[in-house]
């Protein structure tokens, strides 16, 4: 691992997810309820992290693991949450745009470990794909790496129809990653039905440099990447400029549709800087702190 990446996950490790319906506790924990004090009923163990009281280190486990856990108490209460990441043919399209929906979904997924929520990565495809379920920043690192190298496969269907697929129960976090390039009758569809589950939710959406500014000029072959049909088209300025008005109007109205649910909304590109988007865009959005 190279000193970039270490230091990268190393200020990944401090942040945590936000969730607007958990308030603070009165005692120093990682997460806490709404109720306030400490509770006496023991939940079970998570590793030492600095800050935490080193009375509640069980030096029992240590003999034995040469690891620091500490004890954990009902008080003390993680949360579910699910990072979905859209596989669909038209974000794996563009190599760049892939690889940072894969480091989007990394990331959340190594911040949700270290806070010792408990995660579910599910990669949203018709293919019965095995979601990942791991609690404890133990695992936060494997899992991290293990999301970078997602391979690419051949599917069908659309991010909105293939969710919908796929289980939404238990859950009181969902992130989404997707370009959101389907009719917004889609996603309103699947909002409808996320929002009756009670889930926050945050909707990222990714488009590639090139999908919102394409410098196409003269006569061209477009590919659906989804229904792999093609159509030739002779690209002026005039094409350009409408499909860019076009797709801002999009963007805008799914933007919209976000908050009508409640759901928060942020945008980013392949060409965008992943730390300032995490670390910065994602804090004043109030999605991480």
């Amino acid at each position: 691992m190279t000193a970039h990446m270490h230091s990268m996950l190393a200020r990944l490790a401090k942040l945590r997810l936000m969730a607007k319906t958990r308030r603070l506790g009165a005692h120093k924990g990682r997460r806490q309820a709404n109720k306030f004090g400490t509770s006496l009923e023991f939940s079970d163990y998570r590793l030492y992290q600095p800050g935490d009281d080193v009375r509640q280190i069980d030096w029992n486990i240590y003999g034995r693991t040469h690891k620091h856990y500490i004890k954990r108490f009902l008080d003390e209460q993680e949360l579910a949450i699910t990072v979905f990441l859209d596989v669909s043919g038209s974000m794996q399209a563009i190599e760049t745009k892939w690889a940072r929906a894969k480091e989007l979904a990394a990331s959340f997924s190594f911040i949700a470990l270290s806070g010792e929520d408990r995660l579910s990565f599910v990669p949203v495809s018709s293919e019965p794909f095995v979601k990942v379920s791991r609690k404890g920043s133990v695992y936060a690192k494997k899992v991290f790496f293990d999301i970078l190298q997602f391979p690419l496969h051949e599917g069908s269907g659309t991010f909105t129809e293939n969710l919908h697929k796929n289980s939404l129960k238990n859950n009181q976090l969902a992130i989404l990653i997707t370009d959101g390039l389907e009719p917004l009758e889609s996603f309103e569809s699947l909002f409808r039905s996320i929002a009756a589950r009670k889930q926050e939710v945050t909707l990222i959406q990714l488009l590639s440099r090139d999908e919102l500014n394409p410098i196409y000029t003269g006569d061209v072959k477009l590919i659906d990447s989804e229904s792999k049909e093609s159509v030739q088209v002779s690209m002026n300025e005039f094409i350009l400029g409408n499909y860019q008005r076009q797709l801002n109007m999009h963007n805008h109205k799914l933007e919209l549709l976000c908050r009508r649910f409640g759901f928060s909304y942020l945008m980013t590109t392949d060409h965008a800087d992943l730390p300032a988007f995490l670390f910065h865009e994602c804090s004043a959005k109030r999605m991480l702190y």
